[in-house]
């Protein structure tokens, strides 16, 4: 899967392992959320464009660079992608922020769409989706879609954690897509939970089951 990159930095992965702990709380979840999503963002940028600059430094003219070509847009897929987007806004405080709803029927884990609100010019951008969890991959799959159909051309998922399941379905139905992801696991039980996991990211974020 030549579009799956594994991040596996022992800064994210040390702190993917406390995010696994059941026994940390929700404000230490989502503050270890937020900094591996910050780690994650400096890998999913390496590739963006620079032009050079002329700046007058306090000794002397010189050349440097700074961001250049298209825009950024971050796309949280509602509500656990939202633990990801400060992490990222740290590092990309001019990008703007669009969100996705859905949720999975419990029947037929099928992804349901209840909400969609993206920037106006999304086909200007280079969007980030981001979701903790890439379990059946139905619900990525649905996000990008959307985007897609909005005009979207320049997309990337990020994850922390997945498994092999939700990869393969992503590659197969969005094969221009790059997934960026902190920790393949070995797969999903008969509930559709990803083992070893961490449960479900949404519940351990806000505190609610």
């Amino acid at each position: 899967m030549s579009k799956v990159h594994e991040l596996n930095h022992p800064l994210i992965q040390h702190k993917l392992s406390l995010i696994r702990d059941k026994n940390t709380g929700s404000k230490e979840f989502r503050e270890l959320v937020k900094e591996v999503s910050m780690l994650l963002a400096f890998e999913v940028t390496r590739d963006l464009p620079l032009e050079e600059v002329e700046i007058e430094t306090p000794v002397c003219m010189a050349k440097t660079k700074i961001l250049a070509g298209r825009k950024l847009g971050i796309v949280p897929i509602l509500r656990a992608g939202l633990g990801m987007v400060d992490g990222f806004l740290n590092l990309l405080p001019a990008a703007k922020v669009g969100h996705i709803g859905l949720y999975r029927d419990p029947e037929t884990l099928i992804p349901v769409e209840y909400y969609c609100k993206l920037p106006s010019d999304v086909n200007e951008r280079d969007l980030i989706v981001v979701d903790p969890m890439l379990a059946t991959g139905g619900s990525a799959n649905a996000a990008i879609q959307f985007i897609k159909d909005k005009g979207a051309q320049s997309i990337k998922l990020v994850c922390l954690i997945g498994c092999p399941e939700g990869l393969a379905a992503v590659q197969k139905m969005h094969p221009d897509v790059d997934v960026y992801i902190a920790a393949i696991d070995e797969k999903l039980n008969d509930h559709a939970y990803i083992v070893p996991g961490l449960g479900d990211a949404g519940d351990r974020l806000y505190g609610t089951k």
